[in-house]
């Protein structure tokens, strides 16, 4: 027999059992189905925690107020107030920085569009929206002689605009903030929630010197935001940084005033976490393709005991052992690589749903499918191949004389 007849013996005999070939083929179905829909949440995870990661800004780098000793009592993270705008300058002019912003925050209830409104109020530089990679929805920024000359203007968040001015267009309105106005000259565009649950659009955008002098009266900044060169390693732009500041701070003592967090080392571990969790749950899934395995090898088993006959008369007409074998063992392959192509319809049509109903980021990945439909028809061909040698091994007259 060639392949050709082979091939159509072989289906012929999965479509005469129909029910039985449908229902063997389930198992391999919902594991292929299980590994797309489990990969593809894992890798949404992934993929959602790195652009939450990375809408912080490009390159990021924080520096923050640290602790210090006051009568033998250390005042904890923050309790340092040493940063100042001078300091921003200075980590500008490092050659593997690319941009710094000073940021001064304050909470405070603002006023405007005849309604108040509680919120965070970020004085800062114009670089800003460079740092944090963060565009206009409407207007302009304010320029480096705004940041100069203290200039009472600011740009509101998209939560902002939405209490206070509701439809109405707030560019050139008055915003009030601790009784100073401040003319609204941009909004920025929405940005959702941050990684830990936070209204990002929930803010007032201020030069950082109008901050100080008109709002806080203070001379320090709450942190100092730092983009690196695309090119730059974040981890050697960090070690600069400290480097730099000590030098400024006159530390020699080792016990920094202040704090430099990369956020390229959370970024990291976040995806590290979520590719574990998304192996471990694909490795889970493929336990069902290993069951939909032994199913096959079930059913085989059962199909050439029936069939003792038809392969003792096929033999006795001349059909080599190879024919045989050949013949079951495309029975098993063919019930895979179909279960796996169904198993590829599902999974896609139940990762939408999961989307669409759960809300959850999932995110198909190519060689998550291939991977699947190959590992389906690897499964039918190792469960297959035994019944498949145990038909081609039978004895042609105990097997035409089989009851």
């Amino acid at each position: 027999m060639n392949l050709k007849s082979t091939l159509k013996t072989a289906f012929s005999a999965l479509v005469r059992n129909r029910a039985r070939s449908l229902l063997t083929m389930l198992g391999v179905v919902i594991g292929v189905a299980a590994v797309i829909v489990t990969v593809a949440i894992g890798a949404g995870a992934r993929a959602s925690v790195q652009n939450q990661i990375n809408s912080l800004g490009s390159n990021l780098i924080i520096v923050l107020p640290g602790s210090v000793t006051q009568s033998g009592a250390r005042t904890g993270s923050g309790g340092a107030s040493t940063l100042t705008p001078q300091d921003a300058v200075a980590i500008a002019a490092l050659p593997d920085v690319s941009a710094v912003t000073p940021v001064v925050t304050v909470r405070t209830q603002v006023v405007g569009g005849g309604a108040n409104w509680q919120t965070t109020i970020s004085g800062v530089a114009p670089t800003y929206t460079y740092v944090r990679q963060w565009a206009l929805a409407e207007g302009t920024f304010f320029s480096d002689a705004d940041v100069a000359s203290a200039a009472k203007v600011c740009i509101i968040g998209q939560t902002v605009v939405a209490n206070l001015f509701g439809t109405t267009n707030p560019i050139g309105q008055t915003l009030l903030i601790k009784n100073v106005p401040f003319t609204i000259v941009g909004t920025l565009s929405a940005r959702g929630q941050s990684s830990v649950g936070q209204d990002q659009d929930d803010t007032v955008i201020v030069p950082y010197t109008s901050a100080l002098q008109r709002l806080t009266g203070g001379t320090f900044v709450n942190e100092l935001m730092v983009s690196g060169d695309d090119q730059a390693d974040t981890s050697g732009v960090q070690t600069e940084i400290t480097a730099l500041l000590e030098q400024r701070h006159r530390i020699t003592n080792g016990q920094d005033d202040f704090q430099v967090r990369n956020l390229a080392d959370i970024a990291s571990a976040a995806s590290a976490s979520a590719t574990v969790m998304e192996y471990l749950l694909a490795s889970v899934a493929a336990v069902s393709l290993v069951v939909g395995g032994i199913g096959i090898m079930n059913i085989m088993l059962v199909s050439v005991t029936e069939r003792t006959r038809e392969i003792g008369l096929r033999m006795a007409v001349g059909a080599p052992p190879y024919a045989i074998l050949s013949q079951f063992l495309i029975e098993s392959v063919g019930l895979s690589l179909i279960g796996g192509a169904i198993g590829v319809i599902v999974g896609f049509a139940g990762t939408y749903l999961i989307s669409l109903l759960a809300n959850w980021p999932t995110v198909i990945a190519p060689e998550a499918v291939v991977i699947a439909v190959v590992f389906s028809a690897l499964v039918g061909a190792f469960f297959g191949y035994y019944p498949a040698l145990k038909a081609s091994q039978l004895n042609p007259i105990d097997a035409l004389r089989f009851e």
